[in-house]
């Protein structure tokens, strides 16, 4: 693939895998090439013939097919790095004889100057990097051809990356050195909100607290001056303006339909009784008056007794007694 630097300037740029013997591992690795931009893939000898088209290789590659359909299968790493001028071995540990072991940013960092991609003449017209096999690695005469051993810095206690990792992270600082993709466009910011609007705001905030009853109107203090600062200091948008604004309009709109309800249920008569309590008022006022005739005419015979006893005990006298 063709990748721009500058005017002018273009790399070329692939990935070769030596007698890769996992299908997964051809997959995940044109999966990770795609996510940085990068689809010339090769593979060297792999144990599979059909490796490109296997399901597991499919299934590792996420959507990846057109680097799958691009890569090329070769019988010699000669046929794999036809064209290519800049090679770089990898390696999990340095080799006692053959090119110098670097990380991949330091390397890649000789054709940058001060952040940005140096002058034509000094960039490789075309970079191979190559992975070994999963069980064995590079072999030495392998490494031996290249310009540099590339080595991720990685736990030296547990370094062993697979082929789909150790290729993301390359490309991934190849990628940074050639000059990274932009950034996917974030939603538009709300323009700022101007003096006039924040007042209006606050204005109209200041209105839901008083319906509310936590700002008394009359001795408001300082709360409206510090809302104002609280505002101010967050730059507020003209969104967020509408926001605010919004709340304090459903405030106010709560509050005047409470006190409408309030006013209503003072205003409205005594609910008529109901039928089965209307009769059991009835039956109650029965008796009571039933009561009442009652007692009066307990009373009436009381006075009558009385009456009589005395009558009797007038005529029972002896002559004596009714002359004294």
């Amino acid at each position: 693939m063709i990748l721009p630097l500058a005017p002018l300037v273009t790399v070329r740029t692939r990935f070769v895998l030596i007698q890769t013997s996992h299908a997964g591992n051809v997959g995940a690795a044109a999966r990770a090439m795609k996510t940085m931009g990068f689809d010339d893939l090769v593979l060297v000898a792999p144990r599979w013939p059909n490796v490109l088209r296997r399901e597991e290789t499919i299934q590792r590659a996420s959507g990846a097919l057109d680097v799958l359909a691009n890569a090329r299968i070769v019988e010699t790493l000669d046929e794999a790095l036809d064209g290519m001028d800049h090679l770089c071995a990898t390696a999990m540990t340095p080799r006692d004889f053959g090119p110098p072991t670097r990380t991949p940013r330091e390397h890649f960092s000789r054709w940058l100057d001060d952040g940005h991609p140096s002058p034509p003449q000094s960039l490789p017209q075309g970079i191979a990097f190559l992975f070994g096999s999963e069980r064995f690695g590079m072999r030495n005469e392998d490494v031996y051809r290249c310009h540099v051993c590339l080595s991720i810095p990685a736990n030296p206690q547990f370094g062993s990356l697979n082929i789909g990792a150790a290729l993301q992270v390359i490309a991934y600082e190849w990628r940074l050195a050639l000059g990274s993709f932009p950034l996917p466009g974030a939603t538009p910011h709300s323009a700022p909100a101007d003096a006039a609007q924040v007042a209006g705001m606050l204005s109209h905030l200041q209105e839901s607290l008083e319906a509310l009853g936590f700002l008394d109107p009359v001795a408001p203090k300082k709360l409206m001056p510090r809302l104002n600062q609280l505002f101010n200091r967050a730059s507020v948008t003209q969104e967020e303006v509408h926001i605010v604004r919004g709340i304090a309009k459903a405030v106010l709109q709560q509050s005047a339909r409470v006190q409408k309800e309030f006013q209503l249920e003072v205003k409205a008569p005594a609910p008529a009784p109901a039928p089965a309590q209307a009769q059991a008022q009835a039956q109650a006022q029965a008796q009571a008056q039933a009561q009442a005739q009652a007692q009066a005419q307990a009373a009436v015979q009381a006075k009558g007794q009385a009456k009589a006893q005395a009558i009797e005990r007038a005529a029972s006298a002896s002559p004596a007694q009714k002359l004294d």
